[in-house]
């Protein structure tokens, strides 16, 4: 299997090939608005960092959301065009859930041992988050392998305020203690996350962004867990509010000023 992630949820666009034997190539750019202009180049350049060429690619995973509507919309088109020219499945794997695998990855590759509760936070704009909070206890000594996150989160469907959130992993915290926070929304309100004990981000600038090596193995294990990729056709963004230039549009519309009953103009 040729293994394919597509990662454009936040203002980092990134791909990851994994080949037979588990290897992983990575190609990450960071910063600016750039999806368009980057995501197609990168796919080419790990590809052929790997010995392989964009046909060899019999199946693509790519994160859905919830992240930048722009952003998005680029990574997942890309996936469904490759996708339907190729004739191969797609597997659609939400950010929160690659962020928070990456946490617990980070985790058990070092000295505390594997993470407890993540909180996986992604900038929404707008003054706004997207959050799910994950929870990965096991027995001390466990080595078994990690959890998948889909099967260990509590999601927060609708956008959070900065001091919704807030309040929301303080509550978390204190009923399982202490909640380490990343993804770019815990960067941005780094100020207001940062004075309660219990909310951890250490980890919060390194793992801003899904990482696409996460996303590959995750996307992966769950294929090696038995789910099937679909038909791109079926493949749906997790956008969870209207596109901002809707918002706007709608802000910026004339309203009626015409009082119940009153006839037309």
């Amino acid at each position: 299997m040729t293994l394919l992630a597509i990662e454009s949820a936040t203002d980092m666009v990134g791909v990851a090939l994994m080949t037979d034997g588990g290897a992983v190539s990575e190609r990450v750019h960071v910063g600016g608005r750039v999806h368009a202009e980057l995501l197609v180049p990168s796919i080419e350049e790990v590809c052929a960092i790997a010995g392989h060429t964009v046909s060899d690619i019999t199946t693509i995973a790519v994160d859905v959301g919830p992240g930048l509507f722009t952003g998005l919309r680029v990574g997942v088109a890309t996936a469904k065009a490759l996708a339907q020219a190729l004739g191969i499945g797609v597997v659609g794997i939400s950010s929160l859930d690659t962020l928070a695998a990456a946490t617990d990855a980070e985790a058990r590759s070092g000295s505390d041992g594997p993470v407890g509760t993540v909180a996986a936070v992604v900038d929404a704009r707008r003054s706004e988050v997207f959050a799910a909070v994950f929870r990965f206890a096991r027995a001390p000594g466990d080595a078994a392998a990690p959890p998948d996150p889909g099967a260990v989160r509590h999601d927060r469907e609708e956008p959070l305020s900065p001091e919704g959130l807030v309040d929301w992993l303080v509550e978390v915290a204190g009923s399982d203690g202490p909640v380490m926070v990343v993804g770019d929304g815990a960067v941005r309100y780094r100020h207001l996350l940062s004075v309660h004990p219990g909310l951890d981000l250490r980890w919060a600038e390194e793992l801003a962004a899904p990482p696409p090596s996460a996303l590959v193995r995750l996307a992966h294990r769950r294929l090696e867990d038995g789910e099937l990729p679909v038909d791109a056709g079926l493949l749906v963004p997790d956008y969870r509010r209207p596109a901002d230039a809707r918002i706007n549009w709608e802000q910026r519309a004339p309203r009626s000023t015409a009082g119940p009953g009153s006839a037309p103009a």
